[in-house]
């Protein structure tokens, strides 16, 4: 640069010369660092390494620092196969804690669902899972994650097409989760994806927006239903059972009058036979005192008595009659 103009002159800028020496040896430097950093990886704790050649599996790795070809040769794969994983449907998570945020939208397009009583519903779950082959995750299904999702929509859409909607708002939520894990471990192992299923969790279940005014009216109806019915259970379990014990001690008591009256006849019976035996043995002397036992009973029931003999006359007047005809009284 001239001191006096002030312009640049292309002759005062020199490029370095370099010899072939120190090229050489630039180059190898770079194809070194190359080599260094493209030979050696590490896996997480949580985690194994799937490595392949060429696009071809070829092993996999454990945790810790292991070593590959160089220059993409072997390419490595990390899978979190001690990670606990988990999918949303119907609702997203933005910010997991203790007060957790989760998006507006609405995720009709999967949860919205026809019950098998031609209700609508919307269902919200989670599925926990773990990748529990990472060969079959990486090579067997392509987008293994997108597979079993699909998985999940198509089971729980069945699932909830069989069963009526106060089922799956009430008392089935667990049957149903019950039931969809297992389906779906079913049909993650007929498709090789290796995901192994921890567990499904109904997180909400509710009528559409759109219907809550009419749903929440029959809910109401359906209460007051089963108040009328328990209602109604409460006075047949006062009343019957009362029902049933007096049942059961006029029986008692019927059993116990006809069993006296059976032992009454029986010693009639027995005390017939004494005196009929007694009869055989002397039957005048029986007879006689058969009589005077009899008559002693008779006669101390009647008032004043008269004895005569049947071939005494004119005893008339000796009797004082009362004005009746009858005797008189003393």
């Amino acid at each position: 640069m001239s001191a006096n103009t002030g312009n640049f002159n292309l002759e005062d800028f020199k490029v370095p010369q370099f010899s072939p020496k120190i090229i050489k040896w630039l180059v190898l430097g770079i194809l070194f660092i190359v080599l260094f950093f493209s030979s050696w990886f590490t896996i997480g704790a949580e985690e194994v390494g799937v490595v392949v050649r060429f696009g071809k599996y070829v092993r996999t790795v454990d945790p810790g620092l292991n070593f590959k070809l160089p220059f993409g040769i072997e390419t490595v794969y990390k899978v979190p196969v001690q990670r606990q994983l988990k999918q949303e449907f119907g609702f997203r998570t933005l910010r997991a804690g203790v007060r957790s945020e989760y998006s507006s939208r609405r995720f009709q397009e999967e949860s919205l669902m026809l019950t098998g009583d031609l209700n609508a519903a919307e269902v919200e779950w989670i599925v926990q899972y773990r990748i529990a082959d990472p060969y079959l995750y990486l090579f067997k299904v392509r987008n293994a994650e997108t597979t079993f999702r699909d998985i999940n929509e198509a089971v729980m859409r069945e699932i909830i097409g069989d069963r009526t909607v106060t089922e799956i708002l009430t008392v089935g939520r667990q049957e149903i989760a019950t039931t969809a894990e297992r389906m779906v471990q079913e049909l993650a192992s007929q498709y090789y994806t290796g995901i192994k299923v921890d567990q499904i969790v109904l997180q909400d279940v509710n009528p559409p927006d759109e219907v809550k005014p009419s749903f929440n009216e029959v809910n109401e109806a359906l209460q007051e239903k089963e108040k009328l019915i328990n209602q109604a259970r409460s006075e047949y379990n006062k009343v019957i059972p009362k029902a049933r014990g007096e049942a059961l001690r006029i029986i008692e008591e019927a059993h116990g009058y006809a069993l006296e009256r059976v032992n009454e006849a029986q010693g009639d019976a027995a005390r017939f036979n004494q005196l009929y035996n007694e009869y055989r043995k002397a039957k005048e002397v029986t007879r006689q005192r058969l009589y005077l036992e009899t008559m002693s009973e008779i006669l101390s029931k009647v008032g004043r008595k008269l004895i005569t003999d049947k071939e005494a006359t004119g005893i008339l007047p000796l009797f004082q009659l009362d004005v009746k005809g009858g005797l008189k009284n003393e």
